[in-house]
């Protein structure tokens, strides 16, 4: 009777017959270990939980919110009515950043933001925010309120011509633009005084002509003629095309060229691949997958035989 109880303990242990030869071979590798270096078999090491990875992740976020509102789409807050009714005042807008890195131009119809060519908001107030206003514009997750940019839409890039007479039509290259899509309901094309509404210029190459879609509450490349761009804004300080409409939720939409640039013989429009989500959507999109892998990892560590895996990891 006691000769068999240490049998009926191995079985016990090892749980069966296989299992127990397993459990064999893996004792008696140990066992010649201990015997020779004295040491002891290394316990397998256990994964990280949930909320110790989880200020690694967020982490990593905000560096992919940072890089991707550094080069690929960064928000941005209307302050003014000079685009009604396709922008209104406090509308949250997502530019595209990454097409001009690989050597995107501007485009006639686009709506863009670019940086303040020569004093054009010279007199206007500028917003104070908080520090975890400034945190926040920072790394992309809203709208900077410091940074001096304008949003207009692009009427003449490069080489045309551009002529207002009267009230309108606005004309590009000999063609009346037909503007009722998005000039604001009420305005005229053009502008009839003598501040800047009467003009016809000629874009030089590397400039953009911009007007406001609210024509009579826009001061735009009309009125800024006196400066030291003529009006015109290098295309070196376009911070990137004005894709979504991101914000009230309600008034969401993309912000597409309209169909009167499109008309033969205006010149030739090349169409731009844009970005349409946050940075930190993008953040969020590239940290699931690490944060699933993690976990997944972590379970196998858990849930697997765990002799044979300590006895390799004791090799």
């Amino acid at each position: 009777m006691d000769a068999a109880d240490p049998a009926a303990a191995d079985v016990v242990t090892s749980g069966s017959e296989s299992e127990a030869a397993e459990d064999g071979r893996v004792t008696e590798h140990n066992d010649s270990g201990d015997r020779a270096g004295g040491g002891t078999t290394p316990k397998a090491k256990q994964p990280r939980s949930f909320w110790k990875e989880l200020p690694i992740l967020i982490g990593i976020a905000l560096v992919l919110a940072l890089l991707i509102k550094t080069f690929l789409v960064q928000a941005f807050s209307i302050p003014s009515d000079s685009m009604q009714d396709t922008l209104q005042r406090g509308d949250r807008v997502l530019v595209d950043k990454l097409t001009p890195w690989f050597g995107s131009q501007p485009e006639r119809g686009e709506v863009v933001v670019f940086h303040d060519p020569d004093d054009w908001l010279a007199g206007e107030p500028t917003a104070k925010p908080n520090a975890v206003q400034t945190v926040l514009s920072w790394i992309g997750l809203m709208p900077s309120a410091e940074e001096k940019d304008l949003i207009k839409r692009v009427i003449g890039v490069g080489g045309d011509t551009v002529e207002c007479k009267g009230t309108g039509p606005l004309m590009v290259n000999g063609k009346a633009l037909n503007e009722g899509d998005y000039v604001y309901p009420g305005n005229t094309p053009c502008s009839y005084d003598d501040q800047g509404g009467q003009f016809k210029v000629k874009v030089p190459k590397g400039y953009i002509w911009v007007m406001g879609d609210h024509r009579q509450n826009s001061r735009d490349s009309r009125y800024n003629q006196t400066d030291k761009h003529h009006g015109m804004v290098p295309v070196k300080d376009v911070v990137g095309r004005a894709i979504v409409r991101a914000w009230p939720i309600n008034r969401w939409g993309t912000l597409p060229v309209p169909d009167t640039f499109d008309q033969q013989g205006i010149g030739q429009q090349s169409a731009a691949g844009a970005l349409t989500v946050a940075p930190q959507g993008v953040a969020l999109t590239a940290v699931v997958p690490l944060a699933l892998w993690r976990r997944r990892r972590s379970l196998k560590a858990e849930t697997g035989t765990g002799t044979p895996t300590t006895a390799t990891g004791s090799r």
